[in-house]
């Protein structure tokens, strides 16, 4: 079956830096584009980044630009969120996801916790 594992999450100060890594197994990974989700205390889940099934192209919200990257190594079956310059608005869940496409339906991990905070 689909599995999605995130690991990675913790304790960072401000202005520091934390990589996030998504494990992926039960599905052809280099078929389906994936993405990392966050979800802060009182808010909705918002997307962060997104990166093609090859890794040729991302996308990023507004608040992450210049700051997070996403990248994917297929060989390994895992999908990464490197954050930089991190600010206590980073504070939150982060969920790894692989979207629904023609290829299947949606999945998400369960989520790891990022806190940002001196």
């Amino acid at each position: 079956q689909v599995q999605l594992v995130e690991s990675g999450g913790g304790l960072v100060q401000p202005g520091g830096s934390l990589r996030l890594s998504c494990a992926a197994s039960g599905f052809t990974f280099s078929l389906h584009a994936m993405s990392w989700h966050r979800q802060a205390p009182g808010k909705e889940r918002e997307l962060v980044a997104r990166i093609t099934s090859i890794g040729d192209g991302t996308n990023y919200a507004d608040s992450v630009k210049g700051r997070f990257t996403i990248s994917r190594d297929n060989a390994k079956n895992t999908v990464y969120l490197q954050m930089n310059s991190l600010k206590p608005d980073d504070t939150a869940v982060y969920y790894c996801r692989r979207p629904a496409s023609r290829w299947g339906s949606d999945y998400w991990g369960q989520g790891t916790q990022v806190t940002v905070s001196s």
